[in-house]
């Protein structure tokens, strides 16, 4: 059986650098980073899955929505869907119960405005769960979330001890660019990795989790980090790999989400 790979893109633009520091909205060289992402390595990301025909999801806050719609719309040109990551990307556990319900409600007013598509999964900005996101997910119907790192396996997202029908998705920080090439002048301790030393750590990485029944293989991404030229050689090394393999199937996080929530239900006792 084929492992499900899955590309995901987090196009958080400038908004990944205010969420860290409000002041940044006033710092040239701090948004410019941001830019790149929607300008210049979105382009380059769809070129590539055009190239290769395969399927990937992206994760947009709602602000990003607004701002770029031009690159939205070449987004859902590629006949790629849009999901749910918050409206202004700032950080979940920075904001209180009404706050994180409000950013849930205006990234998935923008999104559905833009796209006529009403979101069906969600990833946090900044990689964390409130006591709070879960019951929010179930508030908006969601379908599923990417966000733990707990598994290689698809699992049902549980709340506080209590199972909900929402499929978690797990990936880590191995799949992830931004530990590898996330830098700025002001993120003191930043190294960046060499393209080459990425592309065998995902290799390696898909290599071992195709080799387990019932894993996936997730990567998260961020135009603005993997859109560099040398970096989408390492992501394009990676696509080239598991297609050469012939084990893997590159699907949509919505569409796997789909196919594995029957089984995930029954096995807890929820019905389908």
């Amino acid at each position: 059986m084929s492992t499900p790979v899955m590309l995901t893109f987090d196009m958080d633009a400038e908004l990944l650098w205010t969420a860290r520091d409000p002041a940044g909205a006033s710092k040239p060289v701090w948004l410019s980073q941001g830019h790149y992402g929607p300008k210049v390595g979105l382009p380059r990301i769809l070129a590539l899955l055009k190239r290769y025909e395969v399927a990937a999801t992206f994760f947009v806050p709602g602000l990003v929505v607004e701002r770029y719609p031009a690159e939205i719309e070449s987004i859902l040109d590629a006949g790629i869907v849009i999901e749910h990551h918050s409206y202004t990307h700032e950080w979940s556990e920075n904001l209180g119960p009404d706050a994180e319900l409000e950013e849930f409600q205006k990234g998935w007013d923008a999104i559905v405005k833009a796209t006529g598509r009403e979101p069906r999964g969600w990833r946090s900005p900044a990689g964390e769960l409130t006591a709070d996101s879960v019951r929010h997910l179930e508030q908006f119907g969601m379908t599923f979330s990417s966000n733990l790192f707990d598994s290689d396996t698809a699992h049902l997202l549980a709340d506080q001890g209590r199972m909900t029908s929402i499929v978690e998705l797990p990936f880590g920080w191995v799949l992830d660019d931004a530990p590898f090439f996330m830098y700025s002048n002001r993120l003191p301790g930043r190294t960046m990795s060499a393209p080459s030393a990425v592309a065998e750590s995902w290799i390696r990485e898909y290599d071992g989790i195709s080799q387990e029944e019932g894993t996936h293989y997730l990567l998260a991404m961020h135009p603005q980090v993997i859109g560099r030229a040398s970096r989408m050689w390492a992501l394009e090394e990676t696509v080239k790999h598991i297609l050469e393999a012939g084990t893997g199937e590159f699907v949509s996080c919505a569409e796997y989400a789909d196919r594995v929530r029957p089984a995930l239900l029954t096995e807890a006792g929820l019905g389908s």
